[in-house]
């Protein structure tokens, strides 16, 4: 019993101390997997602290789709903004509650009767969140933006 309630305190001292929305001048990496009815795509991002509960970001993505006689690939980059809402709302430091706004330029390769898809710009907002498990590492899940994983996206997030 007591390595059980040592084990639990140990678990909540880890979990406790977790600290979210990104400070000034953080730095964080965001990774993981799409919604699209082309495919998954994947992404990778970081996003920076410039003030106090505001973020800038960039992240590329990339899907591909085969079948159905179609052979689509997409690559993306994308530039996003975010408001982080945890001190104006009083949310707790493990939960990182976000919104913001999104341009993408992506380019697609398509290859149905030899048709060759176009480049693109996108213009989104966004809505999402975050639970940090440690100081350092969390989930994440958005829906929204500005790019093929403008339906929504999930994966991990590492502070830097």
């Amino acid at each position: 019993m007591k390595k059980i309630a040592l084990l639990l305190a140990l678990f909540s001292l880890v979990f406790a101390h977790a600290q979210a929305p990104l400070e000034k001048g953080g730095l964080q990496l965001n990774a993981g997997f799409g919604t699209s009815n082309w495919g998954t795509p994947v992404y990778a991002g970081l996003d920076y602290g410039i003030a106090k509960n505001v973020t800038l970001g960039a992240e590329l993505s990339y899907q591909s789709y085969n079948g159905f006689g179609y052979d689509n690939s997409m690559f993306g980059i994308q530039a996003n903004g975010n408001y982080h809402f945890n001190e104006l709302l009083n949310i707790p430091s493990k939960w990182d509650l976000y919104a913001g706004a999104s341009l993408s330029y992506f380019s697609w390769s398509k290859r149905d009767v030899n048709n060759i898809g176009p480049d693109d710009l996108g213009v989104g907002l966004q809505v999402g969140g975050r639970y940090f498990f440690t100081d350092k590492l969390g989930v994440n899940l958005q829906v929204g933006g500005s790019s093929a994983l403008g339906g929504g996206k999930i994966g991990l997030t590492l502070k830097l």
